[in-house]
């Protein structure tokens, strides 16, 4: 496996893997398990479980209650945390270098040996619960998983993270083994260390905390279903903005055009010199937030534009929206725009170089995904070498297709049409 003397990555027998990205004259390290699952593996009547296997995982294991978890991590100062996406769950903490050993073993402790207490499984529920209602009381957050259903349907990448309520109410503790038992295979999960330690140092607490004490097994497969449904799709709620959002096609994780596509978004609608920002918001004042982002997964991709406007101004600002859109993919970036671009895709990799949880993050998921070590200077290479025709082919990708699917929140009794 490629390796320099700051990265590192290795493959167990049992297929637990290892990633290390040492970053000298640093005083911390950030540390995490990525497993490969999250609520586009789940299937209709579990979905929101790998969200609520995250939360369940700190209520005590066979060594720990709940407290002593969080006690022990507080007391040498180091920070847990963890989320869950569409495509991955990850466990992760922060500690200083001196205190690595000791945040690493808590880590490994309630991630290989949680017990998931039955007194914990009803409080728990409660809070995802309100998770919920939370989203529901946040109409962007929402505005945008109803779109990803108008996108994808209600299977796959449609699936919500925090799932519906009633399946968290039906969660057991028998749910929470069994889908540990066939999605958290040795297989499935990568071990990731940014910061101030040594490949040989992380490879020590792998042995003493990890890899010994999981069990070995089969990953369960999964067909995860992917379609693209497409149309439009809408919420009524009694709030003051109109939430919009517009979902485009866009090229998949590991292809060729995806650091262009990444380009042409920031030109899109990346930032306050973007054409949409220019034009929603500074010349037509239609919305005080207005923006695009890209999103790609192993099958494919998607852009999104989102912007929250007065309910009277929607036409409009979906006219904008279209009118930019369409001028874009009609013509090439300007030179400006297209360095102007580059370069902020490489600052912002550049910056997330400083950071340890970034880095845990990053070279983890290119481990998990891709089963081996990112290659920072190579990603930086190939940036260098885009070309504003590359740019306009990713465009055309992107768009070539039109508007795949709409959403729109707010006190509305009809959906987008497009």
């Amino acid at each position: 496996m490629k390796a320099t003397e700051q990265t590192y990555g290795k493959t167990y027998p049992s297929g637990l893997r290892l990633v290390v990205k040492r970053m000298e004259g640093l005083l911390s390290v950030s540390m995490g398990v990525l497993v490969g699952t999250g609520s586009s593996f789940e299937r209709a009547e579990e979905n929101g479980i790998s969200h609520f296997l995250e939360h369940m995982m700190f209520k005590g294991t066979n060594k720990r209650t709940a407290f002593e978890i969080s006690d022990a991590m507080d007391r040498i100062g180091a920070q847990v945390n963890a989320f869950t996406s569409k495509e991955i769950t990850c466990y992760y903490a922060k500690a200083t270098s001196d205190h690595a050993g000791e945040a690493f073993g808590i880590l490994a402790d309630f991630v290989l040996d949680s017990v998931f207490p039955q007194e914990e499984m009803g409080r728990e529920k409660g809070v995802v619960l309100e998770e919920i209602a939370m989203t529901e009381d946040t109409p962007d957050e929402l505005c945008l998983d109803v779109l990803s259903e108008a996108y994808f349907g209600t299977e796959g990448y449609g699936r919500t993270i925090l799932g519906p309520a009633e399946n968290v109410k039906n969660f057991t503790r028998d749910d929470l083994f069994g889908y540990v038992r066939e999605r958290y295979a040795p297989e499935n999960l990568v071990i990731s260390f940014a910061g101030n330690i040594t490949a040989e140092e992380a490879e020590a607490l792998v042995q003493t905390y990890f890899a010994p004490l999981l069990a070995a097994r089969a990953l369960a497969p999964r067909v995860r279903s992917y379609a693209v449904r497409g149309g439009s799709l809408f919420r009524t709620k009694d709030i003051e903005q109109a939430h919009i959002a517009f979902a485009y096609g866009a090229p998949e994780r590991d292809s060729s055009l995806f650091d262009a596509a990444q380009v042409a978004n920031i030109v899109l609608g990346g930032g306050m010199s973007s054409r949409l920002f220019q034009r929603v918001r500074e010349q037509l004042g239609l919305a005080y937030t207005v923006y695009s982002y890209l999103t790609a997964y192993e099958e494919s991709g998607v852009l999104t534009v989102y912007a929250g406007v007065n309910p009277k101004n929607v036409a409009r600002a979906q006219q904008a929206v279209f009118d930019t859109i369409r001028e874009f993919a009609a013509d090439k970036p300007t030179e400006a725009e297209f360095a102007r671009g580059k370069e902020q895709l490489k600052s912002s990799l550049i910056l997330g170089q400083e950071s340890t949880a970034a880095q845990m993050i990053q070279y983890g998921k290119r481990m998990l995904f891709n089963g081996e070590v990112l290659d920072f200077e190579e990603r930086i290479a190939r940036i260098d070498a885009l070309t504003r025709e590359d740019v306009s082919e990713a465009i055309a990708a992107c768009f070539k297709g039109g508007v795949r699917a709409a959403a729109l929140v707010g006190k509305v009794k009809a959906p987008l049409q497009f």
